[in-house]
């Protein structure tokens, strides 16, 4: 394969994406997201995110070619997300990756959606050394991997109810703040002044375990609220609705309890596999809350180096996508036209 521009394709969930990415650089990462059609819903309605798709994805192409100054003709791979991931959704960008390889006679190959999570950090100027601890924290993963290569992953640990990104829209909905609910609880914990009174606890499972619980501190929360009234009724009376700190005060304890534990857990895995470098990846690590207490982690080991994605590049975009299928084609993986929503290189 002579030229080396890659066409990214990433459909697994609320967001259209399409990147061009020239030997790790991105040239374009166009994203439209449909979120603002599940508010209302309180969470991600897989119909109407695949309609979605379909209705955006040609728009999508045109302006990711346009911003990046290309035309088809100039593109030499096609990568795109083949799961996990909704497999509506999932089969819109597959049927357009397929398309483009068949008509242009382009190789393609399938892009696994979490390992393409960790892989955005490597966008960034100061990439990660492998071996190294990957976790993978949004609102549908919560994995901790150990990752060998490009195309060899462990798993470590997950968790085992809701995902991070999941417990936060859960306990939004129960304050009434609304979907998604990371953004405004992280918002919503900065104004609380009470940071001394932890009202939530961490879940304890085990001594040695790395995988996660967080329905335990979500339905903490939900009882805690009840128990001050918020939105329910006494003898035919609504109770008094809690005031805006109390509300800042119970994100802020979630949030701490929360993040603590995924923390704890991704140091303790590097500790177990004696590697320097800890990745993350997925839309959660857009939280600054998380940045500033892995970072402060980081300085109490010495040896140890903690890597993020760029802003721009937390949540679902196919500039990630592209830049990993170019490693894995390197390598020489390949798909054909019979690639489907059913993610490759499934860790082991």
């Amino acid at each position: 394969m002579k030229k080396a521009l890659t066409l990214g394709i990433e459909t697994s969930c609320d967001e259209t994406s399409v990147s061009l990415v020239n030997e790790g650089r991105v040239l374009s990462n166009v994203v439209s997201s449909s979120v603002h059609l599940h508010k209302k819903y309180g969470g991600v309605v897989p119909e109407i995110a695949s309609r979605f798709h379909v209705e955006y994805i040609l728009e999508v192409l045109s302006r990711a070619l346009e911003g990046a100054g290309k035309g088809l003709g100039d593109i030499g791979l096609v990568a795109v997300t083949n799961g996990p991931g909704l497999v509506g959704a999932l089969l819109t960008g597959i049927s357009l990756a397929k398309s483009l390889s068949y008509s242009l006679d382009l190789p393609l190959i399938g892009v696994n959606h979490v390992f393409a999570h960790l892989y955005s950090a490597f966008l960034n100027d100061e990439k990660p050394r492998f071996p190294f601890v990957g976790l993978a924290i949004s609102g549908g993963h919560t994995a901790l991997l150990y990752c060998e290569d490009v195309d060899r992953y462990k798993l470590l640990g997950q968790t085992q109810d809701d995902a991070v990104g999941e417990a936060y829209d859960k306990v939004a909905k129960i304050l009434g703040l609304g979907y998604p609910g990371g953004p405004v609880i992280e918002k919503m914990a900065a104004r609380s002044k009470n940071r001394n009174n932890r009202l939530f606890p961490k879940s304890f499972m085990g001594e040695n375990s790395l995988d996660f619980s967080f329905s335990g501190v979500k339905t903490a929360v939900l009882y805690y609220v009840r128990g001050k009234g918020q939105g329910s009724r006494v003898q035919g009376r609504v109770k008094r609705k809690m005031a805006k700190d109390e509300i800042s005060d119970v994100c802020y304890s979630f949030q701490e309890a929360v993040l603590d534990m995924v923390v704890e857990k991704a140091f303790q895995a590097a500790e177990m596999k004696g590697v320097k470098d800890i990745v993350l990846g997925g839309g959660v690590t857009a939280n600054s809350r998380l940045r500033e207490k892995f970072y402060d982690m980081a300085r109490f080991y010495h040896n140890r180096s903690v890597h993020f994605p760029d802003f721009q590049y937390c949540l679902d975009n196919a500039a990630m996508v592209a830049a990993l299928g170019r490693r894995l084609y390197a390598k020489g993986y390949r798909s054909d036209l019979f690639l489907s929503a059913k993610p490759n290189l499934e860790v082991s």
